[in-house]
């Protein structure tokens, strides 16, 4: 029988290698043309291999985790043919992204060169499985048992979107029969659990019980990916952290004000567009927080555009959006692509250049963002700007005590090229302008 070796594909532009984050097969498994095989995470998304034949796996090459060179032999298939048949001609294309594509955009995206010219834009595009046509009615469905499908112990297949779902519905995949190749569990497998109301069976206890188990998760995909750049950046950069109090009683006056008359089309303000444009001024008379280090070099690289990263927390994990040119938005238009672009990295549909080339960040974790935090630099950038809570506090006006609404700011800087008087100096600059909202629209 022969055998149809598949390698890894070129997955995208400038990628050299990619990392197993999944197998969706194993060694004696049937699969079907176009059936998942693995998912591979790269420098820019997650992306699935489908089978190019039908076939038996015969060969597993890599180990989760396990980072391999594109072109190099991943999985064997054995197909039916006659014995020394060449492999058929299959067509290479480009793997779809996944549903959940985990587009790394935190330190490792702004550690490529903004010095070179942009890519031409690839958007990656999430599939989404069509839900196969219902029973008319659900007496005509088979019954499903509650019984666990597969023998203990057994990892349950399916895709990270089906993965995705089961959790957010607290169905555990262990109970759920599957209905594609070698069991797969599919989206409509799911929806027939849930109609059926299928539950797990709950352990019975009489009290509280010790539980000396230890589970052991291996990092790997995009966890790994942000710990490595995490660790790159304290190790590298030497932090210093500024908290300052900032009064926005005024602003959120403005704010409110204008979101009652905003005009079609228009989204609501936060406080971030404010912030955004605050910087933008502040860094018009301290150009310096606007650029990025470059270690082995031994140089700064001092930009004039200002790029803003959101860092921002999705469904797939961190990532960091960027609003190119804020120093050419008014407010407005940074509220807008502010919106645009969580809500596309949010459904992996980010292109890879808006996800590239940021200069400063803002990290911002809204409503929990507590009192103060250490925000960690995104290399190579030299400055980040931390937005907490904002509370109604007690504040003294010389007489008598009003209350105010009140936010500190938990900014982090590279002191190798950021000294502490310039970054106090930064974000004081900062502090003026938020607090006396109608600086920001008035013209240097």
């Amino acid at each position: 029988m022969p055998v149809h070796t598949v390698k890894l594909p070129d997955v995208g532009e400038g990628v050299a290698e990619a990392e197993i984050v999944e197998w969706h097969v194993k060694e004696g498994d049937a699969v079907r043309e176009d059936d998942i095989l693995a998912a591979v995470m790269t420098g820019k998304a997650t992306v699935e291999i489908p089978s190019p034949v039908d076939g038996k796996v015969t060969w597993l090459g890599a180990a989760m985790g396990e980072v391999v060179a594109v072109g190099t032999p991943i999985l064997k298939i054995a197909f039916e043919g006659e014995a020394g048949a060449e492999e058929p001609a299959i067509e290479e294309v480009t793997p779809t992204p996944l549903e959940e594509a985990a587009i790394e955009g935190n330190a490792e995206k702004a550690a490529e060169a903004a010095s070179t010219p942009a890519a031409a834009p690839e958007r990656m595009v999430t599939r989404k499985p069509e839900p196969a046509a219902r029973p008319a009615s659900d007496d005509s469905r088979p019954a499903m048992s509650h019984g666990a499908p597969r023998p203990a112990g057994e990892k349950p297949l399916a895709s990270p979107a089906v993965r995705l779902r089961a959790r957010e519905t607290g169905v555990d995949l262990r109970q759920v029969p599957g209905s594609g190749p070698a069991g797969r569990i599919t989206h409509e497998d799911l929806d027939l659990f849930l109609d059926q109301g299928s539950v797990a069976p709950v352990a019975s206890a009489q009290g509280p019980q010790r539980d000396t188990s230890v589970k052991e998760i291996k990092m790997v995909g995009l966890r790994r990916r942000i710990a490595e750049k995490m660790s790159l950046a304290k190790r590298q950069i030497p932090h210093i952290t500024y908290v300052e109090e900032v009064d926005l009683t005024a602003l959120e006056e403005l704010r409110a004000s204008l979101n009652r008359t905003l005009k079609p089309g228009r989204v609501k303000l936060t406080i971030l567009p404010f912030l955004m444009r605050a910087m933008v001024k502040a860094i018009a008379h301290q150009p310096v927080f606007n650029s990025r280090f470059d270690d082995e070099a031994g140089v700064i690289r001092q930009y004039g555009g200002v790029h803003i990263g959101i860092a921002a927390q999705t469904p797939s994990g961190l990532m960091v959006p960027v609003v190119h040119h804020a120093e050419a938005r008014d407010i407005h238009d940074c509220a807008k692509e502010m919106v645009r672009l969580s809500e596309a990295a949010r459904a992996g549909t980010a292109l890879r250049e808006e996800l590239e080339g940021s200069t400063i960040t803002i990290s911002s974790l809204g409503a929990l963002g507590g009192i103060v935090s250490t925000p960690v630099i995104n290399h190579p950038e030299v400055a980040i700007i931390g937005v907490n809570k904002m509370m109604v506090r007690p504040h003294w006006d010389g007489t008598q005590f009003v209350p105010r609404r009140m936010m500190n700011l938990s900014s982090s800087f590279d002191h190798r090229v950021i000294d502490g008087h310039d970054a106090a100096t930064f974000i004081q600059r900062i502090k003026t302008l938020l607090e006396t909202p109608a600086m920001i629209f008035v013209e240097d």
